[in-house]
């Protein structure tokens, strides 16, 4: 049966832009037969906040979203993600690296393509030959590990956006498939646990879209199947044109739960958002009866002072 995933991070409380995402994945996920997972994406440890995932579920739930399995805990078997890393030392596809984010920085000045918020990885670390490292390494702190990632393009179809092409090394390089001390990154991580799990069926939010190319890389040099079909959806922003964040002010569900707006108001936004026509109170269930991807715009949503206070004003 064809399944997606509902994959929160609790490194924080979900806010508006999230809501949206996964009241739409769910909402292709019933209309269409699929199955629907609940995945908690939770091995970034450093950032992962007390009680977050319990609200997450809280707030899922609150909204009237249901799953068929789950919910699944990264953290609770890592054993995948460090045979995934020696299946792929192995093959010789990954090496360590010893850099530290200051000299990755200090070499990516100058650098092409050097994002904002990624750098691109110039290859420091990268062995001349292709004779495979020494696993005994990923038990070392002071090593993490990079997939050697070859200058070409990725294309794949995106079955909301149409075509993609990109190409991971001009943008960000050899990148990131552990942490120092061996932690899966999230590159790696969502590819075992998608096929471990037998998620064929990915929606998510369009920033996200260069990391799919990433993520194929990684189903083809490991060769997992299901490849999963990809629905990359345009995020919620603020009105200086940068992903909702608390400088837009607080946009958790939580807060707008605890100010008493009931689910069905929220509901009814998120609705105009997603091409239902104009906002009006609507239960999750509704809103998967009018969804049509057909309806969707392909532009960023924008989150404004009048979206509160209509959210607040009749809650």
């Amino acid at each position: 049966m064809p399944t997606t995933r509902l994959a929160p991070s609790p490194t924080g409380a979900l806010h508006l832009g999230n809501a949206r995402t996964f009241l739409v994945n769910w909402a292709l996920a019933r209309r269409s037969g699929w199955r629907v997972v609940l995945r908690i994406d939770d091995l970034d440890s450093p950032r992962v906040k007390p009680q977050a995932a319990a609200e997450a579920i809280d707030a899922l739930r609150w909204l009237g979203l249901d799953w068929d399995a789950g919910p699944f805990y990264e953290s609770d078997d890592t054993r995948a993600y460090r045979a995934a890393l020696e299946a792929l030392i192995d093959a010789g596809h990954a090496y360590p690296c010893r850099c530290t984010r200051s000299q990755i920085l200090a070499a990516s000045l100058s650098a092409p393509h050097a994002g904002e918020h990624e750098l691109r990885y110039p290859g420091t670390c990268r062995p001349a030959g292709d004779r495979a490292a020494d696993k005994a390494l990923l038990d070392d702190p002071a090593y993490a590990w990079r997939l050697a990632t070859p200058d070409a393009p990725v294309a794949f179809e995106d079955q909301f956006r149409g075509p993609q092409r990109f190409n991971p090394q001009r943008q960000v390089g050899d990148f990131l498939i552990a942490a120092k001390g061996g932690q899966a990154s999230y590159q790696l991580a969502v590819v075992v646990d998608d096929t471990r799990q037998g998620v064929d069926r990915v929606v998510r939010g369009d920033d996200l879209l260069a990391s799919t190319a990433r993520q194929l890389l990684l189903y083809e040099r490991l060769g997992r199947e299901p490849v999963p079909l990809h629905w990359h959806l345009p995020i919620v922003i603020g009105e200086d044109g940068r992903r909702l964040a608390k400088r837009h002010g607080d946009t958790r569900l939580s807060t707008y739960r605890d100010h008493g707006v009931a689910p069905e108001r929220l509901i009814g936004l998120l609705a105009e958002w997603s091409g239902l026509g104009p906002r009006r109170p609507m239960t999750s269930r509704d809103f998967a009866d009018g969804f049509d991807l057909g309806r969707l715009g392909v532009d960023p949503i924008v989150f404004t002072d009048a979206d509160d206070h209509w959210l607040l004003s009749r809650g």
